[in-house]
């Protein structure tokens, strides 16, 4: 198939025709390619985060994963016509494992901010993580050290926030807290 084109919806089923060597998401149908790699801090938190919640999940029914991986939140309804691929997510529910991804919402999502896609993630990806059902959250900023962590209650994220020196808590795995020097690399 050839590559999307501008005021056109495409499904999942389009998407995974589309094979220039540009990563892709797609948000009720409509085509928003992924920046190219971010920068080394960006991978270098990935790589902390990861390996914390790694650490804190073994032997547990729960499972981290990093990009690229995709989500297809809507993939149970006719539309199926949004797939993203968050730096890291978190499924408790074997059943949603398939494929290439995740079909529905992953209790966790985390989001990395980078210079060119910060609007996206905490706007269009968070309006559409909440209408979707992710359970947590979090937006990570490298420049500011800080993490926005939001929790779905009634259907609406409650926010917090936690800087360097905080050990954040992970809502959706009891007894689980990430440490965020650690993540930030702050001596």
């Amino acid at each position: 198939m050839s590559l999307p084109q501008e005021n056109q919806r495409y499904t999942y089923a389009d998407y995974c025709t589309w094979d220039d060597g540009q990563r892709w998401e797609l948000i009720d149908g409509v085509p928003y390619a992924m920046s190219p790699a971010p920068r080394w801090e960006h991978q270098e938190i990935l790589v902390e985060l990861s390996g914390q919640f790694h650490n804190f999940l073994k032997g547990k029914p729960c499972k981290v994963f990093v990009a690229p991986f995709d989500v297809q939140l809507n993939a149970n309804n006719d539309k199926n016509d949004t797939v993203v691929q968050p730096d890291l997510i978190v499924i408790c529910d074997y059943y949603k494992l398939g494929g290439t991804g995740c079909k529905g919402a992953p209790d966790l999502v985390i989001e990395i901010l980078s210079p060119s896609t910060a609007t996206h993630d905490k706007w269009v990806k968070f309006n559409l993580y909440q209408r979707s059902g992710v359970r947590e959250y979090w937006i990570v900023d490298p420049d500011s050290k800080t993490v926005s962590v939001h929790v779905l209650k009634d259907g609406i994220y409650t926010a917090a926030a936690y800087g360097v020196t905080d050990n954040a808590p992970v809502s959706v795995l009891p007894g689980c807290e990430i440490n965020l020097q650690d993540v930030f690399d702050v001596e």
